[in-house]
């Protein structure tokens, strides 16, 4: 709204009206209302829940502290939506694509969110929303967000390749004069470090079938990077401010990678692609990273209200639909690499559950407790058959919770380098 009303007024000759075309001022303003809104409206909020008896239900799995959490306000994620989108639609660009598939994105997951958080209170159950309705969900925006990159004429991409200067041989990156449009992504180790999906469909003879079905396996990443995500934040929510320090410092990191991508001068730097309209996601992430700071200042230990799945999953899916915006779906693998290890302790738990069960007729465990975080929550016990017994004392709350954020922004830091080894 203010984006379109300033523009107006640029056109006026106004002076000062020039400011909302600069994306780090407007960024800027975006964190800094998300964060007033997280703090003014979360107490708020919070005093509502607790009206409405919105409670935490806990189940006691033996975890030092656990049980005193029973009753905390729930459904906190509302908090980060709203201090999301109110900034987004006052400073945003609203005719910008990326923008409005983030927007939805956050709706969409919200919705999901919010309708497993209800049955969980309503019918006082844990399961809440049955994993098929959360998986069709998740398959359907990826859908929507793959699709749309593939329809979209507003979603384009600039080739960067590399020349050779005449008379020297020093090597300058330069980007293609022509917009393409193309299911390409960026990749670490490789000299250009882009891939085209449509390499993996050159064997089909027919060049326009070919090209269909590249988009088509996009499409399909899309789904899977979107689902696998949003779950691993899911299951990284147990901690009080684990799953919103880990996003924020996530988010800050994809937030660079946009403006990177969006700026023709540093893609040709880094040697990645440049993105045209991308930079407006920065926009957004400012706010996503000013409601998570925001929502931090309830959250942390120890927590006055909880997030729910109405935020885990809203984040996750921000996050994942984010990264392949920025064409960097294939480095979540790293920067959400706490994410997935979260993901991968519970299925590994239960596959050597069910093999030892029927291999010794006694399941066996290899972690004491899943997810990873609670792993380190639990106190080591003889009594446990778990191949991982270690730490024998609970590692405090706090501390869980510190340490992965430290790992996270190493991640970070780690992936970010990925782009110039090559």
């Amino acid at each position: 709204m203010f984006y379109s009303i300033f523009q107006s007024l640029q056109d006026s000759g106004v002076p000062g009206a020039r400011l909302m075309d600069y994306i780090t001022f407007r960024t800027g303003i975006s964190f800094a209302l998300a964060l007033i809104i997280a703090l003014m409206a979360g107490r708020k909020i919070i005093d509502r829940l607790q009206k409405q008896q919105v409670g935490e239900i806990v189940r006691d799995l033996g975890l030092e502290g656990q049980m005193q959490k029973k009753g905390t306000p729930t459904m906190g994620g509302i908090i980060i939506i709203l201090s999301i989108l109110v900034p987004c639609l006052l400073l945003g660009n609203l005719d910008n694509v990326y923008m409005i598939l983030m927007l939805v994105a956050t709706l969409w997951m919200g919705a999901i969110g919010f309708l497993d958080d209800y049955r969980k209170l309503k019918y006082h159950n844990k399961e809440g929303l049955k994993g098929k309705y959360k998986i069709t969900g998740q398959v359907g925006l990826g859908l929507i967000v793959g699709i749309t990159m593939w329809l979209s004429p507003g979603i384009v991409m600039v080739e960067n390749q590399e020349v050779v200067r005449e008379n020297t041989a020093q090597t300058e990156v330069v980007h293609k004069s022509a917009d393409i449009k193309s299911p390409q992504t960026t990749i670490p180790f490789v000299k250009n470090n882009n891939f085209n999906y449509e390499w993996l469909t050159s064997w089909i003879d027919d060049a326009e079938t070919a090209e269909t079905a590249g988009w088509l396996v996009f499409v399909f990443v899309v789904i899977i990077v979107v689902t696998a995500v949003s779950n691993g934040a899911n299951l990284t929510d147990g901690l009080d401010g684990l799953a919103a320090g880990t996003s924020a410092i996530i988010g800050l990191a994809l937030a660079i990678m946009a403006y990177l991508g969006g700026n023709v001068i540093y893609s040709s730097y880094l040697n990645i692609m440049y993105i045209p309209g991308s930079e407006e996601l920065v926009v957004y992430a400012g706010a996503f990273m000013g409601a998570l700071v925001g929502f931090l200042w309830y959250n942390a230990y120890p927590a006055q209200v909880f997030m729910g799945d109405t935020g885990s999953l809203t984040l996750g899916g921000i996050l994942a639909v984010f990264a392949i915006l920025i064409r960097k779906e294939l480095l979540i693998p790293l920067l959400c690499l706490l994410f997935f290890l979260e993901d991968l302790s519970v299925m590994l738990q239960v596959a050597y559950f069910k093999i030892t069960k029927r291999k010794y007729g006694a399941g066996r465990r290899i972690f004491k407790m899943t997810p990873l975080h609670h792993h380190f929550q639990k106190a080591g016990d003889p009594s446990i058959q778990a191949l991982l017994n270690f730490p024998k004392r609970p590692v405090p709350e706090p501390k869980i919770v510190t340490r992965f954020w430290i790992v996270s922004i190493l991640l970070a830091a780690l992936t970010f380098i990925t782009l110039k080894i090559r």
